[in-house]
């Protein structure tokens, strides 16, 4: 149902990076960039996440109760991403585990202080 998701960053060539490594294993890759805006999946209009500087030209700043949930192929995938994100310097919001019968979820913030879920169901 959700197109895609973006998320405000104060440093386009640092945050462009993070998602580059942190994603690319997972089969995202960049799709669409504008200079101020980079979208990354796997094709236009399949689950698109972007990262972008803010329109209004004010700080990016992360939102209270806001988060982006990335959905994986597998427990691993979802251990594989969580600790890749940790490594490249996000911050630790709940290590990957089982959250609820057949949830299977990790939780981080990126260089943002951006709020993600990695989860697996079954």
């Amino acid at each position: 149902m959700v197109g895609y998701a973006t998320m405000g960053t104060n440093d386009l060539d640092r945050s462009v990076e993070f998602y580059e490594t942190l994603l690319g294993p997972h089969g995202c890759k960049q799709i669409f960039n504008t200079g101020r805006l980079v979208m990354f999946g796997k094709e236009m209009g399949d689950g698109m996440f972007a990262i972008c500087q803010p329109f209004n030209q004010e700080p990016a700043t992360p939102g209270n109760g806001t988060m982006v949930a990335f959905s994986m192929s597998s427990k691993e995938s979802v251990d594989q991403i969580y600790a890749k994100a940790l490594e490249l310097g996000a911050a630790d919001e709940g290590a990957a585990g089982d959250r609820a019968p057949g949830f299977y979820a990790g939780y981080f913030r990126d260089l943002d202080g951006n709020k993600f879920c990695a989860f697996h169901m079954g």
